[in-house]
């Protein structure tokens, strides 16, 4: 069972992505609520239908049925009410992959709240930017003793805050400022919540989200999405991850990022399908293997990093045989590691790109045949072009801008703008358009393949660089962990290429080795991209969510 049709338009081919791409439209009902009208629906037509199978970092399963999602989502509700929580206001959720994470957003979304996901790795000067740019109220936090002392840290010069609660599993953290206790408040609370009515219910075009994004420059921006947004994921899931009706969905993700609105949420549950949740407190190839196969995870997805770790890990120890369908993005798919894992499994992956403004933009969707390293073609219901510098479309082959057309109203599913930045919302939908800021080209076949960050790009002697086609042939290289290409000054060729190489464990970095990896890529690449400069560090510079940050290496090479 499940509700995906209720919300489309028309009838298509589901196997036929050009069919779907001709017909698909999403059908937005008025005062669309995704816990009143999905998970509350849910639980009065199907209350035994699973919606989550959580997993403790213990290894303790817990299985949750809509009923109990429902029921907990309003004994939440009640709590943060009597705490003075009311439509409108930011709550701040910081609760990694812990299974209080969904009664409390839905619980949100009911009072119609803003919620305001973000990563237990914060610190205190992280915490309190966010907690005075977004005008945060209230503050739930795990217990986790490092993040519990860095909230405090920031908390006097956090202006809008007036109470933290605190989810507790290990009793781990000492607080030293008063925290309320979230297990005992959630337990008295009825389980019974009233719809708002007149001014109260919400809107939707009222705000039900808003996500600090990783930024690779400057501060974090506040992107906000309404009430509409679940509804445009419905192409996430169901089209590019293809979940299952009664299926098991993991994706890799912790819940104080966008990605988790993507595979853990919104779009699974509407296409009837049960998330998987894995608690755990790092990545471990050899642990997520073990739950995939041991609770039979039918759909996969993850960045491209996971799989470079999957493929350097010996699959045949494990039972993969109950998944039916891997998808990534987050960043560019290196070829390399797409061959070597159909190789190992004999599944394709399936690649995808959106970005924390959007649902998925472009994908490998039914029907098409994926082409190894690319993010596929334009996602049903977006019209995606590639546009050169005065805005005319790009021909095959010739870089440009990737740009999202519509008339009128931004499509269901991008965002209603930056919030408290009126110019950077503008900026971003100036002419009608909105302009990710991305690069790309297109194939003779129509495939995108994904170029950069407009600001990544590097340009040497009238050429245009991507940093990750570079970055794609030395990752091919045995001894290369990571690679991160940039642009440095140069007086002959305006800038030339560097390359910021992390080596595998146990690898010397030595001058043999540079010339080596210097003369792989020689072999590899044209002429043009060829680096002029390999620097072997322990690490290379990311954002919180793991991007790298180009941008800090460029200025240190200034």
């Amino acid at each position: 069972m499940n509700f995906m049709k209720d919300y489309l338009q028309n009838d298509f081919d589901m196997n036929d992505y050009e069919d779907i791409k001709k017909k698909f439209a999403i059908k937005v009902p008025e005062n669309f609520n995704f816990a009143y009208d999905i998970v509350d629906r849910y639980a009065k037509l199907a209350p035994q239908k699973q919606a989550m199978l959580w997993v403790s970092k213990k290894d303790e399963a817990r299985h949750f049925t809509f009923k109990e999602m429902s029921e907990n989502s309003n004994r939440c509700a009640n709590f943060l009410t009597s705490l003075g929580i009311k439509k409108g206001d930011a709550v701040m959720l910081i609760l990694r992959r812990r299974w209080e994470f969904w009664p409390i957003l839905l619980a949100l979304h009911k009072i119609g709240a803003v919620a305001v996901p973000a990563t237990n790795q914060l610190l205190a000067k992280d915490i309190e930017y966010r907690t005075n740019a977004a005008e945060i109220k209230l503050i739930i936090s795990v217990d986790e003793n490092h993040l519990i002392k860095e909230v405090e840290k920031a908390m006097p010069a956090s202006k809008t805050v007036r109470n933290l609660v605190m989810v507790k599993e290990d009793n781990e953290a000492e607080p030293s400022m008063e925290w309320i206790d979230f297990k005992s408040e959630f337990e008295k609370s009825s389980t019974e919540f009233e719809r708002p009515s007149g001014e109260a219910n919400t809107q939707n075009s009222d705000i039900m989200l808003r996500y600090f994004t990783s930024g690779t420059s400057g501060y974090p921006k506040m992107v906000q999405h309404n009430f509409t947004y679940p509804l445009g994921h419905i192409t996430t899931a169901k089209f590019w991850q293809n979940v299952i009706d009664d299926g098991l969905h993991l994706s890799i993700a912790e819940t104080g990022w966008a990605k988790a609105m993507w595979g853990k949420l919104y779009g699974q549950w509407i296409c009837g399908t049960s998330i998987f949740v894995y608690d755990m407190m790092s990545f471990k190839p050899a642990a997520v293997l073990r739950q995939i196969e041991k609770h039979k995870v039918t759909t996969f997805c993850a960045p491209p990093t996971v799989y470079r770790y999957l493929v350097r890990t010996d699959l045949s120890k494990y039972d993969l045989s109950s998944l039916k369908y891997c998808v990534t993005a987050g960043e560019a798919l290196n070829a390399e590691v797409y061959n070597k894992f159909y190789e190992m499994t004999g599944m394709k992956m399936f690649e995808g790109y959106g970005q924390t403004e959007t649902t998925i933009l472009a994908g490998n969707f039914p029907g098409m045949e994926p082409k190894p390293g690319s993010m596929g073609k334009p996602a049903p219901g977006y019209n995606l072009e590639i546009v050169d510098s005065e805005g005319k479309k790009c021909s095959p082959g010739e870089t440009g801008s990737i740009i999202l057309r519509f008339d009128g109203t931004p499509p269901t599913g991008v965002f209603s703008g930056y919030y408290k930045d009126e110019e950077l919302t503008q900026k971003a939908f100036k002419n009608g358009i909105y302009h990710t800021g991305d690069t790309a080209y297109s194939d003779e076949d129509g495939y995108i393949w994904f170029v950069g960050r407009d600001d990544d790009l590097i340009k040497s002697t009238g050429y245009r660089i991507s940093p990750f086609e570079v970055e794609s042939v030395f990752q091919q290289h045995p001894k290369v962990l990571e690679c991160a290409v940039t642009g440095i000054p140069d007086k002959h060729r305006g800038q030339a290429v560097k390359a910021t190489v992390v080596l595998t464990k146990g690898t010397e970095p030595t001058e043999e080795l540079r010339l080596e990896m210097l003369n792989f890529v020689k072999e590899r690449t044209a002429s043009y991209k060829h680096p002029r400069v390999i620097e072997f560090v322990d690490e290379l510079p990311k954002t919180i969510s793991g991007k790298i940050r180009r941008v800090e290496i460029r200025e240190n090479d200034k």
